[in-house]
């Protein structure tokens, strides 16, 4: 497997190393921005549930956007640069929000790039590769990003255990970003692209397959109990785990993810999909239950963040993988701003909902709520999608 991982192309480590740059500036605010909220801006679950959502919307719609728009025009790149230059810019402007709404603003605009560059940069990755190495790329892909989560947490732990102010931190991220925006620049377009025979945007599921379609609606049951992370770090801290280990605490589950995630999606290559996201899922279910439990310790939440990371690195590649392997030719781009519209748009109720039953009621029931989707998604994927219409095992990888 390590041969195979150093022979990957040129594209795939560079997007990888781009995305490992760019999380290490974005994970140094993630783990302090429910911190910064609430006790800076006074902000509860319900509203920071409320910024989450119509953030991670927005982003859900330009992914689309861009993905339509990169299968008709060939072009990748721009939109990637264009991306990140507009990401990079954003997160600075964090340090002079003096409203919670300045706030919404500003992560609406650092979504917003996401949603451009995240399908045209799927599209490049899966057409930079062969059909049987697609886990073991997109899982590649998810370390490396995932390694920038490590960095950005521990950055962060670095300078607030220095006294470093959370909006001087914020400052900080513009050395990250500067480095992602040249190496995008340097990121070459495939020689050879399937040219569209299409006069008129597609913005449709028109010519998808059935399969793929009953994966978007299993997808979106799952995404609607994924809401945001930065609920787990709020219930975490809630629980009793100190300040400075909240950044550490995030680290922990990139570190896992970093690890696990190249291994577990390359073994999608060889044993199918499906079954890595049914046990994952499983996991998630199990881990969020958990986490509403009363009285739950610091050390029981370090353990149940390892569990959490283990969920992360068995799907984020496998799922980008199943859905290049049920994309017909010259959708690629228009199936992953499907995928990523329909899971990150759910984020929006997910995230309100959450806040609302965890403000409302009690942290309990809302975590609950997540567990059920999972497991309502778990039954519809376990007998609703057939194997036959997923990815089949390839040849194994040594």
């Amino acid at each position: 497997m390590f041969k195979t991982i150093i022979a990957l192309p040129r594209t795939v480590w560079l997007i990888g190393l781009i995305s490992l740059m760019n999380d290490s500036a974005s994970e140094m605010l993630y783990p302090l921005m429910p911190l910064y909220l609430s006790s800076v801006m006074m902000v509860g679950p319900r509203a920071l549930g409320v910024i989450e959502g119509i953030a991670e919307a927005a982003s859900s719609i330009f992914k689309l956007v861009s993905g339509v728009i990169v299968d008709k025009t060939n072009k990748t790149k721009p939109w990637i640069v264009l991306g990140y230059v507009i990401g990079g810019i954003g997160r600075p402007l964090l340090a002079i929000a003096n409203s919670w709404l300045w706030v919404v603003t500003i992560r609406f605009t650092d979504r917003l790039a996401k949603g451009l560059r995240s399908s045209p940069r799927d599209a490049l990755l899966a057409q930079s590769i062969s059909e049987n190495q697609r886990g073991i790329a997109f899982g590649l892909h998810r370390s490396m990003d995932n390694a920038g989560a490590i960095v950005g947490p521990l950055l962060a732990a670095l300078f607030l255990s220095l006294g470093v102010p959370i909006k001087e931190i914020f400052i900080w991220t513009i050395i990250p970003s500067v480095i992602t925006v040249c190496l995008a620049l340097s990121i070459r377009e495939p020689k050879q692209q399937i040219e569209s025979k299409e006069s008129k945007f597609k913005w449709s599921l028109e010519g998808m397959p059935s399969q793929f379609k009953r994966y978007l609606v299993v997808a979106g049951i799952f995404a609607l109990g994924n809401s945001s992370d930065m609920f787990l770090l709020l219930r975490a801290r809630e629980a009793g785990v100190p300040l400075e280990h909240i950044p550490l605490l995030w680290a922990v589950i990139s570190l896992i993810t970093t690890v696990f995630g190249t291994p577990l999606s390359a073994l999608s290559d060889t044993y199918g999909r499906k079954r890595f996201i049914l046990c994952a899922w499983v996991a998630f279910a199990f881990f969020y239950i958990a986490m509403g439990v009363p009285g739950i310790s610091v050390n029981q939440i370090f353990g149940l963040f390892c569990i959490y990371g283990l969920f992360k690195a068995a799907t984020e590649g496998v799922e980008k993988a199943l859905v290049a392997d049920l994309a017909p030719k010259g959708l690629l781009g228009t199936a992953f701003g499907w995928f990523n519209l329909i899971t990150g748009i759910m984020l929006l109720p997910a995230s309100f909902i959450f806040g609302w039953i965890y403000e409302s009621i009690a942290p309990l029931y809302a975590f609950l709520f997540s567990g059920a989707c999972a497991i309502t998604a778990f039954l519809l994927m376990a007998i609703w999608i057939s194997p036959a219409g997923l990815s089949q095992p390839q040849t194994k990888i040594e």
